[in-house]
């Protein structure tokens, strides 16, 4: 583990990396326990406060957990995907609203890396996934549905769709591209869009994924990236005339 600091930057930041880098490259172990705060201050030659803030860091990434008693201590967490997706989603939202990325960048995104996963999920996906599609299509049809709950239903729909390709490390991807992007996007146009013909559009992305017909979701998917920049643009027509 490298224990050499710069001065001139973050110490606990510093230290978290190292810790980091020895778990990623398997110096340190799944399950296996950290040196102590003590161990650490000399090892690094640092106060206790600072080793204790890189701790925090580490298990904010979920890349430790501490314990406590006499066989206590920190330890190197054991990830998974599944226990990921929450963070990916967090930091995927917070990206795209402190950094403004504008409607049709992240539609682009968003489509792109759903589109990868399409021509999978038509081969792999399982028949509750594509129950769950299904459900949610007939969700989606019923009248008197609210605004949240169409958003809420769209994204379990895509969802589906996504871990239907049975690869977790493109589910995770997409975590932030569907849970997080996704919201933005019924957010921006949920004003203009027309229900049937999203219900329609979902549909036949169902059939063809149930059809095994990898290049009719592929084509389906592009026809609803097309709409949904449609109705980014009608929206911000709207809005430039009513500012004028």
């Amino acid at each position: 583990m490298k224990t050499d600091l710069n001065e001139n930057e973050d110490l606990s930041t510093q230290i978290a990396e190292a810790i980091r880098d020895a778990i990623i490259e398997g110096s340190l172990i799944v399950d296996q326990r950290l040196p102590s705060e003590a161990e650490l201050c000399e090892k690094f030659d640092v106060g206790r406060s600072t080793v204790r803030e890189a701790l925090k860091r580490l298990a904010a990434q979920n890349l430790i957990r501490t314990q406590r008693g006499a066989a206590g201590g920190a330890f190197v967490n054991r990830m998974s995907f599944e226990e990921a997706y929450d963070q990916q989603i967090t930091t995927s939202t917070l990206l795209l609203s402190m950094n403004r990325v504008d409607f049709e960048t992240a539609c682009e995104a968003r489509y792109a890396l759903e589109r990868s996963c399409a021509p999978l999920s038509a081969q792999r996906r399982t028949a509750d996934q594509l129950a769950t599609m299904r459900a949610e299509i007939h969700r989606q049809s019923q009248p008197g549905l609210t605004d949240e709950a169409f958003c809420a239903s769209d994204v379990a729909f895509h969802r589906a769709l996504v871990d239907g390709a049975g690869n977790p490390v493109l589910s995770y991807q997409l975590a932030g591209a569907v849970e997080a992007m996704q919201p933005l996007m019924n957010m921006i146009t949920y004003t203009q869009r027309d229900r049937e013909r999203i219900v329609g559009l979902h549909t036949r992305l169902a059939d063809a994924i149930e059809g095994q017909d990898g290049d009719g979701a592929d084509n389906t998917l592009s026809e609803l990236a097309e709409y949904t920049i449609e109705l980014g643009r009608r929206r911000l027509a709207v809005k430039q005339s009513s500012s004028v």
